[in-house]
């Protein structure tokens, strides 16, 4: 029988010590996915003429499993001739509370504001997207939200997590209505009938999370003015920073008295 000679000492330390360097280089490339879906805010204007490709890409995004997409009509272009039916000076505000945050000189329409911490033109499908995937492969924090809706109230649970260093977070509650169309009559998108997906009809802070476990029970009061058929829960650091954890979930529809 052949003699097998042992492999020496420094070849086998030299190859365990490649091996480990490849494994390190390939886990530096290709980061584990967060499984929390990327949040897609846009802000726009049935007055903006700019404005409906965006609003078709967001109707396009609404369908993805992996984002939560969210059209958030704002009010300063009501002066064009046309005052937005869906607009809210709270979703304006938060438009302006962005700006500061990223450190942008005005504010402007179509915006998309990715997961916190990206601002794109919302018109540009593919800088869009690659915003999008950018967010999607990125290490970044998943605090998991669960949201319940019962005929008395909604209890929200912000799981804790002990890594969390960051600044304080708020938690805000939107309600959403999934789907209307309008028919414009005056001002630059006169005479179109413009489609929108998941509007942001209401939105509040309801709390504020610090890295330990967090249990809300809102009682019906919190219901939105409006009419909405959705509900949606973010933890945002600082209030308009990075999102940390995010959930959505379909509720029946609400108006207004009934």
């Amino acid at each position: 029988m052949p003699m097998v000679r042992p492999m020496p000492l420094r070849m086998f330390c030299r190859r365990i010590f490649l091996a480990a360097l490849l494994t390190g280089f390939a886990a530096a490339e290709a980061p584990p996915a967060s499984a929390r879906p990327v949040v897609v805010e846009l802000f726009t204007s049935q007055g903006c003429s700019s404005c409906p490709p965006a609003d078709k890409l967001l109707t396009e995004l609404a369908g993805r499993p992996d984002v939560i997409a969210l059209s958030l009509p704002i009010t300063y272009w009501d002066m064009l001739g046309w005052k937005d039916t869906l607009a809210s000076e709270a979703n304006t505000r938060r438009q302006k509370a962005y700006a500061q945050a990223l450190g942008r000189r005005g504010i402007y329409t179509p915006q998309v504001i990715v997961d916190g911490t990206i601002d794109v033109v919302g018109s540009r499908r593919q800088e869009v997207l690659d915003a999008i995937a950018a967010r999607s492969s990125a290490e970044r924090a998943n605090v998991p939200v669960t949201v319940a809706n019962t005929p008395d109230e909604v209890r929200i649970g912000i799981a804790g997590l002990r890594t969390h260093k960051g600044d304080d977070a708020t938690i805000w509650m939107l309600h959403t209505l999934s789907r209307i169309e309008v028919a414009v009559v005056r001002g630059e998108n006169e005479g179109r009938k413009l489609s929108y997906s998941n509007v942001v009809r209401d939105l509040k802070a309801v709390g504020t999370w610090r890295g330990e476990a967090v249990t809300l029970d809102l009682p019906k009061r919190f219901m939105a003015s409006a009419e909405h058929d959705g509900l949606v829960v973010l933890v945002q650091q600082g209030g308009h920073g990075p999102i940390l954890g995010a959930a959505m979930i379909g509720v029946p529809g609400y108006r207004p008295g009934r």
